[in-house]
């Protein structure tokens, strides 16, 4: 599986990877939502884990610019901050959400 995974915080990212990537799993990391969406025509991926609060582009911006590429994109959000605003705009997006504090629960959504 191809994944990409976009947050701000490089210790955040290492902890996804071990959560919730294969040995086999083809990664590519990107540190906020401009990396993130300049990435994303090249390397494809099957599914974004995508972080909401970055500095820069916030999550649900570039999510929006990446389905626009292609709707068919899998996005599930991971985030620290629970709030029933940040679950309905992921709703909205057709994409999964998981707190950072429940990293386990990633690998039942993948």
């Amino acid at each position: 599986m191809k994944i990409m995974i976009v947050d701000d915080n490089a210790g955040m990212r290492e902890m996804i990877r071990d959560v919730a990537c294969k040995e086999n799993d083809s990664v590519l990391e990107c540190s906020d939502g401009t990396d993130a969406v300049s990435a994303f025509s090249q390397f494809q991926p099957d599914v974004v884990l995508m972080d909401i609060e970055m500095k820069g582009m916030d999550g649900f911006t570039a999510s929006e610019i990446i389905m626009k590429t292609n709707p068919a994109t899998k996005i599930i959000f991971i985030t620290s901050h629970n709030t029933s605003a940040f679950r309905l705009k992921a709703k909205s997006l057709n994409a999964g959400f998981v707190t950072k504090e429940n990293l386990s629960e990633l690998n039942q959504l993948l």
